[in-house]
């Protein structure tokens, strides 16, 4: 398993429309994993193939949910503030040529962000529920109909099989200024 660069605005790969998985082999394993590492590495809840620079139709996905079996840990992360942090489990969720079947016409907000457009968040409006279907590694495929954060993070991550940014989904007003922002931190850094 390896760390992948995450590709960032305005790297001009992350506009290509992905192409369908055809071969379930070794390589696209291989590809799965290192998504899930870089991912896992970058803090994030989702990543498309293509934000690591291959036009593949694959996404990985964990919610992380906090483990309400597992002991608080110790945190000084945060400038030596001490206090705890419930563990997070992970479930770890392979999405391959996926599809939606059957988006809702009532819509939530969610505030996004994205580990291609880091350090920016903004409110997006998404059908509440989706069905979506796809397929494993091995190829066999699978429905299920999604809510809450996992159907607002299923269609974030489709956006990028599309070439779409969840900046996109804003006015032009709200994206420069998202962008501006981008822009100040990463002269900042």
């Amino acid at each position: 398993m390896a760390i992948r660069e995450i590709l960032e605005v305005p790297d001009s790969r992350l506009k290509i429309v992905s192409t369908p998985v055809e071969k379930f082999d070794d390589e696209l394993k291989v590809l799965v994993e290192d998504m899930f590492e870089t991912m896992y590495d970058a803090s994030g809840i989702g990543l498309a193939a293509i934000q690591v620079g291959v036009p593949l139709r694959v996404l990985v996905i964990d919610l992380q949910p906090e483990d309400p079996d597992a002991e608080p840990e110790e945190c000084t992360a945060h400038g030596g503030h001490h206090h705890t942090h419930q563990p997070v489990k992970n479930e770890p969720r392979i999405f391959i040529n996926p599809e939606i079947l059957d988006p809702a016409d009532e819509l939530n907000v969610y505030q996004e962000g994205c580990l291609s457009v880091p350090e920016i968040y903004a409110d997006v409006e998404r059908p509440k529920t989706c069905r979506v279907r796809w397929q494993d590694l091995e190829g066999k495929v699978h429905e299920e109909e999604m809510d809450g954060l996992m159907a607002t993070c299923i269609q974030h991550e489709m956006d990028h099989l599309e070439g779409i940014l969840f900046i996109d989904h804003l006015s032009r007003l709200k994206r420069n200024m998202a962008l501006k922002k981008l822009e100040k931190l990463r002269k900042a850094a």
